[in-house]
C-alpha cells in the first residue's frame, strides 16, 4: 500500500462519524488536495471545546464563519464575539466566483450560497440589542470579583447584600449600590453598627472608587434593567435553523472591564439556568470568543481565575466554547489543555522568538507520520488548517492539513442600512431596549432620607414577621412590574458557586414579562 493509500485510509477512517458532523474540507498531503475525502467535525464533541489560530491574515475569521454557518444549518446556536466588526456577513448569502468555485471543485462538494438567522447584540451604542444585567443578579461574590476587591473589601460587599436582602433593597444598577454604600457610612451609620458592626469608611471609599471605574468603562450601561435572558441565545427559525448571535463589541478593546464583566456573568448565568444535559448529539450553543488573546491579556483577574472552572463544568450543559486567537500560547495552559478541538492556521516565524514559539506550538498537537509539524505550520497557506479534534468516543483524531471550504455567506462587513433592515425584523430587540427604571434601593433611601430630620434617620425597618413583610411591600413595590421582587426577595438567595443568584435566573423569563 502506497502512502497516499495508507493516508487516505486513515483519514476517512478517524474522520467519519456515526453521528451528524459538519464538513470543513478535504485533506492535503504533499501538496495535493485529496477530492471527494473530507474532513469532518463531529456535533457530539463540540461541547469539549475548542481553539481556532493563526497570524493575522490567514483566515482564522473565515474558518469561524464557515464554522458558525454550518452549526447553524444543523440546528445549533451559536454566540460569536465580532470585535472586529467583520463576521455581519453571516446574515447574508455570499457571492461566487471563479476561485470559490475552483476551491469547491479541489475539495468535491459544491459551492450553495447562503446566509444564517442573526440577531445583532450590543453591550454598548452600537447597533444591535442591548445587553444588561442587574447587580443583585452578579451577587457578592462575583460582584467583588468584577472590581478585584481584597478579603476586606468583598466582605463589606457581602454585608451590603445580606443588609438590601433584609429591608427590601432591590440592587438593579450601580446607583442603587452606591447609594446603598454611601448609606451605611453616613445616614445609616449608626444603625447599622448595632446589627452589622462598624464598617470602616476608608473601605466603602475604595470600593466606590472601583465602582467609578467601572462606571467609566460602560457599566453604568451594562447594570440595569430589562436583563437579558441567556434563553434568547439558543432559538432556531421555522426553517430549523440555529439563530447566530453576534455581539458587536468593536470598541471594546480600550475597556476591558467591561468585557469581563459581561463574560464572568454570561457564563455563570449560562451555568446556572442551563440543566445538565450530559453529552448531547449536538451542542444546545457554542461560543466563539474572537480575538481571545485580548481578552487573556487585559481582562481582570476574576475572568482569568473562573475561566478554567467555567471550561470544565459547562460543557456538561451542552456548551462549547471556543477561542480564536493568533497563537496558542495566547491562552494559559489550564485552558488550553481542556481544549478538544484544535484548528490551527498558519504562523510566522520573523525572529528567533517566533520560532521558538513554532516549536513549542507543534507539541501542542498529535505527533504525525504524514507531516513534520513544526515546518508545516509556517507552511500552510490562507485558506488552510491544520486540524485535530475528539472523536465521538473523546479519542484525538489524527493531524491532519486541511484545505478548507469557502464561507457560503458573505465574506464582508454589511453596511449600517443593512444591518438596520436586519434588526427591524429582530423578535427581540424590542424587548432589550427598553430601559426599566423601576423603584430600587436608590430611590427608596434617597425618599426616607429626604423625609426624615437628620438625626432621627434609622436603617430602613427590617423584616420580621408576615404582617411587616407585608406592609413593606406595599410600600416598596407599587408598580406591576416590580411584582417579581417580591418573589425574589422572600425566596433564599442561593448563590451559585461564581456568586450568581440561582434562584432570579430561574425566574429571569418572568421579571422580563
Amino acid at each position: 500500500m502506497s502512502k497516499k493509500e495508507q493516508f487516505l485510509e486513515e483519514i476517512t477512517s478517524a474522520y467519519t462519524f456515526k453521528g451528524d458532523s459538519i464538513i470543513l474540507g478535504a485533506p492535503e498531503l504533499d501538496g495535493e488536495t485529496l477530492t471527494d475525502t473530507f474532513i469532518r467535525l463531529p456535533l457530539k464533541t463540540f461541547n469539549r471545546h475548542g481553539l481556532i489560530a493563526g497570524a493575522t491574515g490567514t483566515g482564522k475569521t473565515k474558518t469561524l464563519q464557515i464554522i458558525t454557518e454550518q452549526l447553524s444549518a444543523k440546528g445549533v446556536s451559536t454566540l460569536v464575539m465580532d470585535i472586529k466588526g467583520d463576521l455581519s456577513g453571516i446574515a447574508v448569502p455570499g457571492d461566487s466566483n471563479a476561485k470559490i468555485e475552483e476551491r469547491h471543485d479541489k475539495i468535491g462538494i459544491p459551492f450553495i450560497s447562503s446566509g444564517s438567522p442573526v440577531e445583532f447584540l450590543s453591550l454598548s451604542d452600537d447597533s444591535g440589542a442591548r445587553l444588561r444585567a442587574t447587580v443583585l443578579e452578579f451577587g457578592p461574590v462575583l460582584f467583588s470579583k468584577i472590581l478585584e476587591l481584597n478579603e476586606t473589601q468583598s466582605s463589606v460587599i457581602s454585608m451590603v447584600f445580606k443588609f438590601c436582602d433584609d429591608h427590601f433593597l432591590p440592587l438593579l444598577d450601580l446607583d442603587d449600590i452606591k447609594k446603598v454604600l454611601n448609606y451605611v457610612v453616613n445616614e445609616g451609620k449608626e444603625a447599622l453598627k448595632e446589627e452589622y458592626g462598624v464598617v470602616s469608611s476608608a473601605t466603602i471609599g475604595t470600593i466606590l472608587r472601583k465602582i467609578i471605574e467601572l462606571e467609566q468603562q460602560g457599566g453604568d450601561k451594562f447594570f440595569g434593567e430589562r436583563s437579558f435572558d441567556v434563553e434568547d441565545l439558543v432559538r432556531v427559525n421555522n426553517q430549523g435553523q440555529g439563530f447566530v448571535s453576534v455581539l458587536r463589541v468593536t470598541d471594546i478593546q480600550d475597556r476591558p472591564k467591561l468585557f469581563s464583566t459581561f463574560m464572568l456573568q454570561l457564563l455563570a448565568e449560562i451555568y446556572n439556568t442551563f440543566p445538565e444535559e450530559g453529552d448531547l448529539e449536538k451542542p444546545k450553543l457554542v461560543i466563539f470568543i474572537d480575538e481571545a488573546h485580548l481578552i487573556f491579556n487585559q481582562a481582570s483577574k476574576a475572568l482569568l481565575s473562573q475561566i478554567e472552572t467555567i471550561i470544565k463544568l459547562i460543557r456538561s450543559k451542552g456548551v462549547g466554547i471556543f477561542f480564536v486567537t493568533q497563537n496558542p500560547r495566547d491562552i494559559p495552559e489550564s485552558v488550553l489543555g481542556q481544549l478538544g478541538m484544535k484548528i490551527q492556521h498558519a504562523l510566522r516565524a520573523f525572529t528567533a522568538k517566533d520560532r521558538k514559539d513554532i516549536k513549542l506550538t507543534a507539541e501542542n498537537y498529535p505527533i504525525s507520520t504524514y507531516y513534520t509539524v513544526n515546518n508545516l505550520l509556517t507552511e500552510v497557506g490562507i485558506g488552510e488548517a491544520i486540524i485535530t479534534a475528539l472523536n465521538e468516543k473523546g479519542v484525538p483524531t489524527p493531524l491532519v492539513h486541511c484545505y478548507l471550504r469557502a464561507p457560503q455567506s458573505r465574506m464582508d462587513v454589511l453596511t449600517q442600512s443593512e444591518i438596520n433592515q436586519i434588526m427591524s425584523r429582530s423578535h427581540i430587540k424590542a424587548k432589550y431596549d427598553e430601559v426599566i427604571n423601576r423603584e430600587s434601593a436608590y430611590e427608596i433611601l434617597s425618599a426616607k432620607i429626604e423625609s426624615t430630620p437628620p438625626s432621627e434617620v434609622k436603617q430602613p425597618e427590617k423584616r420580621t414577621s408576615t404582617r411587616q413583610e407585608k406592609s413593606t411591600f406595599e410600600k416598596v413595590l407599587d408598580s406591576q412590574v416590580s411584582k417579581q421582587i417580591s418573589r425574589t426577595f422572600t425566596t433564599s438567595l442561593v448563590r451559585g458557586i461564581l456568586g450568581v443568584v440561582k434562584e432570579i435566573t430561574k425566574n429571569k423569563k418572568s421579571w422580563n414579562s
